[in-house]
């Protein structure tokens, strides 16, 4: 299957339907036989996996998948692809297609996620994924997303993303992924990342401050602790002097924020709880 063949097959698939991309829904197709087979590889599937593939497009991913595991489970927003699938899959036993919005679409359980999601709905959708149980999932994902996933500590990537997504799963970089290898190509590059779910790596008290703190702070990032804090502290009705007071008191308070490891949040976190309480 070589990739000129499902370039070809995909523009034959678009002409045949009379179906024209829609950039607003992120629908650029994966093309790239090669790099499909890589994807599938690194999730390292078994005869007994039920696997989630996000946006199932052509269904290029789908058929190669279908003929690795135990049952796909293709979710695709757009009705027209939808119609497209339905066909283009016809005979195919173990694919079970869901119509509707993988954010809001009530889901089956699966043992892990294969898929290259629309570029706009990655934060959300990593989020709703942490949610459940599963092994691990394979994604493309835009380069720069995928970069802010796994940054180190005080890089320009890091971020509320790096720390919220560490506190649920381990990510790791694997392959870069040019734009050329979608139709119609994307004005960015890609990377494959692969996501462990797993239990937290520090003790938080509560997860709402938690989680609150972190998107609270890294609206100041370059700045010292104290300034977010004082922020923080303003949308719980504690204001003037005694937030001042407070901020000042705190742990790391003389620190930048894009300073702090994930486990540094969590230990501000509990000790405003603390004192907060």
């Amino acid at each position: 299957m070589e990739t000129i063949n499902l370039l070809r097959r995909a523009k034959h698939l678009l002409r045949l339907y009379g179906f024209f991309p829609k950039k607003r829904l992120g629908q650029h197709f994966a093309v790239n036989a090669d790099m499909l087979q890589r994807l599938v590889s690194h999730a390292s599937l078994t005869e007994d996996d039920v696997v989630l593939e996000v946006g199932a497009g052509l269904g290029f991913l789908t058929r190669i998948l279908s003929s690795e595991c135990k049952k796909v489970v293709a979710v695709e927003v757009d009705p027209n692809i939808v119609r497209i699938l339905r066909e283009q899959l016809r005979g195919l036993q173990n694919v079970d297609l869901i119509e509707g919005d993988i954010l809001k679409v009530s889901l089956p359980p699966f043992s892990k996620v294969v898929s290259a999601p629309p570029y706009s709905i990655s934060s959300p959708l990593l989020f709703r994924l942490l949610e459940r149980k599963f092994d691990w999932a394979v994604l493309i994902l835009q380069k720069e997303f995928a970069e802010r996933l796994a940054a180190s500590v005080g890089s320009k990537d890091y971020g509320r993303l790096t720390v919220t997504v560490y506190y649920r799963a381990e990510a790791e970089l694997l392959d870069y992924v040019p734009r050329t290898m979608f139709y119609p190509p994307p004005d960015v590059d890609s990377m494959m990342v692969r996501l462990k779910p797993r239990d937290p790596p520090f003790h938080v008290e509560d997860e709402t401050i938690f989680f609150e703190l972190v998107r609270t702070l890294f609206t100041q990032r370059n700045k010292k602790v104290r300034n977010g804090l004082i922020a923080f502290l303003r949308k719980h009705e504690i204001t003037g002097k005694e937030a001042v007071k407070l901020a000042d008191s705190m742990v790391y308070s003389s620190k930048r924020v894009r300073e702090l490891a994930p486990e540094d949040f969590g230990i501000l976190a509990n000790e405003l709880l603390r004192k907060f309480c």
